[in-house]
């Protein structure tokens, strides 16, 4: 499975992006897929999950009630929708894929910049 990050860019503080992961491979639908971020300076973080079948989300608290994550399997793809921007959600951006209880797949990662 290879994955491909894109969407992200400069946004100013309250303002909405919308991040996109395409994946290739006909098991998309068996994923979970996964937004995880990396802030300069930071650790990794797990940002939002959505189940293969959409059925089951969850996301970090901070981001709760501000980003949507969704997915189109008919598509291979996976989204971000980002609402209510702050400069805290500066990052680059990575989805992942998970068979199983563990994150195997990787997409190259897309910049977010907020603005205040």
């Amino acid at each position: 499975v290879q994955l491909q990050a894109s969407g992200g860019g400069l946004v100013q503080a309250g303002g909405s992006l919308r991040v996109s992961c395409a994946a290739s491979g006909r098991t998309f639908s068996s994923l979970r897929m996964g937004w995880f971020r990396q802030a300069p300076g930071k650790e990794r973080e797990f940002v939002a999950a959505i189940s293969g079948t959409s059925t089951a989300t969850n996301y970090r608290d901070s981001v709760k009630g501000r980003f949507i994550i969704s997915r189109d399997n008919a598509k291979n793809t996976v989204y971000l929708q980002m609402n209510s921007l702050k400069p805290e959600d500066t990052a680059v951006y990575y989805c992942a894929g998970a068979y199983g209880g563990r994150y195997e797949f990787w997409g190259q990662g897309t910049q977010v910049t907020v603005s205040s």
